[in-house]
C-alpha cells in the first residue's frame, strides 16, 4: 500500500519543473513525508 503511494508522489515530484538536482527532489520528499507524520499524528 505504502510502497504504491510512494512511487506514485516519487513519480510526480520527477516530473515537477522545479526539480533541477537530486538535492532538490530530497529536500520536497523530506517535506512532504514530515507533512504526512504530521497529519497522522493529529489524527
Amino acid at each position: 500500500m505504502f510502497e504504491q503511494t510512494f512511487n506514485s508522489t516519487d513519480n510526480v515530484l520527477w516530473k515537477e519543473a522545479g526539480h533541477t538536482t537530486e538535492l532538490d527532489y530530497t529536500k520536497q520528499t523530506s517535506w512532504l513525508l514530515f507533512l504526512k507524520y504530521r497529519d497522522v499524528l493529529e489524527q
